[in-house]
């Protein structure tokens, strides 16, 4: 048995925190009032690192309404989808104001499709290194689901963060990557922990992050009960035990082959299909049933599926090679019959 340590360390950053970071992208879907209580109550229980991210809406400014008055006391990091220094200047500007800061603990790359390199034209970069002299960020990061640009970014030495999916469903590539940020002594955020709620043990999930001692998870936190369990796992960490294991290698079997992660990075779709949840609701229908699964807006949204023009443009985006026309279809045509047999 293998108990979580307490912290971890982002490699040369030297940022240690506790190990458990806050995903904050689930609370722009919550009122201010509940987003303040949950982020208050995970720092005084000992959280201390947020992640959020311009394109999450409100999400940085609920941080800064919540936990402005004990910046000196947490790690803030956030990101910018920008493709043009412009943008990026925009984007940090607008992130201070939002966390109510005068700095950035760790600013990153929002899953770019190519890595950002000194002289590579965009500028983007050279935007990073000026605006870590001006002291508005610490550390330079970034964020990816593609293997190969995740790659890159290592092997570069530019970055001192990755953040990547991970979780127990990890294959022997993803492991890879892990490997190697330890080896270069790296930072390793942990995105996906859960598989954007396809993992539906917590403690599962839980125990498979304890293996890496240099690894942070960030749960996405939206319900306080979801706080409350990874809370009392501080206190009485989960351990990888035979039972445990076991239960894993189930799971990789139910979940072998392509399934869709819930990134959103094939969107939007031309004919407004949600493609980050249809192209997943069998599994979750199966895995996690509700009867919101069943509402008349849900299903509106499922027989759009019957709009797909085949165009290739979600394929193309997709990061993780899916064919995803081929897995919308599979979906509706499950959700039909769970609709006919009204059963979940």
């Amino acid at each position: 048995m293998q108990k979580m340590n307490s912290t971890v360390t982002l490699g040369s950053t030297r940022i240690t925190v506790n190990k458990n970071g806050f995903g904050a992208l689930p609370i722009q879907r919550i009122s201010d009032e509940a987003a303040v209580h949950l982020l208050k109550k995970a720092y005084e229980n000992g959280i201390n690192y947020y992640d959020t991210a311009r394109a999450y809406t409100d999400s940085e400014r609920k941080i800064g309404l919540a936990l402005s008055d004990v910046r000196e006391h947490i790690y803030l990091a956030t990101k910018t989808m920008s493709t043009d220094v412009e943008g990026f200047w925009r984007d940090l500007e607008e992130s201070l104001e939002n966390l109510n800061t005068t700095y950035v603990d760790i600013y990153q790359f929002h899953n770019p499709p190519f890595c950002p390199k000194p002289g590579d034209g965009s500028g983007l970069y050279e935007a990073m290194e000026e605006a870590k002299a001006q002291g508005k960020i610490r550390h330079i990061g970034i964020t990816n689901h593609r293997l190969e640009v995740a790659r890159e970014a290592i092997q570069s030495g530019l970055y001192e963060t990755l953040q990547f999916p991970f979780c127990y469903l990890a294959t022997e590539k993803d492991l890879e990557l892990v490997r190697m940020c330890q080896e270069r002594n790296m930072g390793f955020v942990s995105m996906k922990a859960l598989s954007g709620g396809l993992i539906t043990n917590s403690a599962a999930a839980y125990a498979f992050q304890a293996q890496f001692a240099h690894v942070l998870p960030i749960w996405g936190v939206q319900r306080e009960t979801e706080l409350d369990e990874f809370l009392r796992y501080i206190e009485n960490p989960p351990t990888m035990d035979k039972g445990m294991e076991e239960l894993i290698e189930e799971e990789k079997k139910a979940l072998a082959g392509n399934f869709c992660r819930g990134c959103g990075y094939c969107m939007p779709c031309p004919v407004g299909i949600e493609i980050n949840n249809c192209a997943r609701m069998s599994l979750l229908i199966r895995r996690s049933p509700s009867e919101s699964q069943l509402t008349p807006q849900v299903q509106a949204n499922m027989a759009k599926i019957a709009d797909c023009l085949h165009c290739g443009q979600c394929k193309a985006k997709c990061p993780y090679g899916i064919d995803t026309p081929a897995l919308l279809e599979e979906n509706y045509k499950d959700y039909q019959e769970i609709l006919a047999g009204k059963a979940l």
